[in-house]
């Protein structure tokens, strides 16, 4: 019997997604872009007015690299809904939860103290490792947040480093996994109000809306345009998740590589291109009466 609520969840998902119609203008753009690359890619593309979708390899695994943050935030606010943690709590760093990098808050003192918020904050927009692994303990592990993103109907999306059982999974796809698909749609539920709770949902999509990391999708259309966002990037694969709030409607899209033949950290990048590429071209597609074009300078801040 406790199967059935999950189950009714998959099914109402699977009719969802067989109510919206492919957009097949947008995808004959967007395949030949994705088919050039020197690697793999997928994409998943919603346009929320329309209800139309591209889906390219949206089905395949991948990995996330530090899109997993927008599941670990989810996994904090579950416990926050549980009276488990306060938003604006007081926490004691130690020096145990470094992990070497450029982080913010790895560069704290031993029994410094931060808030929650601010944790979160430094997870989502800094892409803060240190920060983000220690949330996801506070969330009780990757346990606990896989077995949420299972109870809502997520087949693909799993927290694998530090969780039991997926050391596989980690040796595969890093700290985590998803489709784009479903990454996408995390996004969009966050956006809609419909994860823990509308009020929680509002603070993690407003969360989502500062990430310094920008040099890609979100350069792709204008700084007066509302968007949302988290990428990933290592060695082998690039990916971002972001939602437009354009004016003739929003729209929520995913595009992850993998098997990267250009494994460098230049500008010019061969997967990053591809991302911009792709972000403006959905910039251009859904409004088309737009004059604006990113400035080529741009690439230099």
């Amino acid at each position: 019997m406790k199967k059935l609520p999950i189950l009714l969840l998959l099914f109402f998902v699977a009719l969802s997604a067989g109510a919206q119609k492919t957009d097949k203008r947008l995808t004959a753009i967007l395949a030949p872009l994705l088919a050039a690359f020197h690697g793999q890619a997928g994409i998943y593309v919603h346009h929320l007015k329309t209800d139309r979708i591209v889906a390219i390899n949206a089905d395949t695994t991948f990995p996330t690299a530090s899109m997993i943050k927008t599941a670990i935030q989810v996994g904090i606010f579950n416990k926050l809904a549980k009276g488990e943690l306060q938003y604006h709590q007081h926490l004691v760093y130690r020096d145990s939860l470094l992990y070497k990098g450029e982080d913010i808050l790895g560069s704290f003192r031993d029994s410094e103290q931060i808030a929650l918020d601010k944790a979160v904050m430094l997870m989502l927009t800094m892409s803060d490792n240190t920060a983000s692994l220690w949330l996801q303990s506070l969330a009780g592990g990757g346990l606990v947040i896989n077995q949420w993103l299972q109870e809502h109907g997520f087949e693909h999306l799993r927290v694998n480093s530090r969780t039991k059982g997926r050391e596989a999974n980690r040796q595969e796809y890093g700290w985590g996994q998803t489709s784009p698909r479903e990454m996408a749609r995390l996004l969009e539920m966050i956006y809609k109000g419909e994860v823990i709770s509308p009020a929680a949902s509002e603070r993690m999509y407003r969360n989502l809306t500062r990430n310094y990391w920008d040099g890609e999708g979100v350069l792709q259309v204008p700084t007066n345009v509302r968007t949302a966002s988290k990428n990933g990037a290592v060695d082998e694969s690039r990916s971002e998740v972001i939602m437009v709030n354009a004016p003739h409607g929003d729209y929520v899209y995913c595009i992850i590589t993998k098997n990267n033949k250009d494994q460098g950290w230049n500008h010019d990048n061969e997967a990053w291109q591809l991302l911009r590429k792709v972000g403006f071209t959905l910039w251009q597609y859904y409004e088309p009466a737009s004059q604006w074009k990113p400035d080529p300078a741009l690439g230099q801040f």
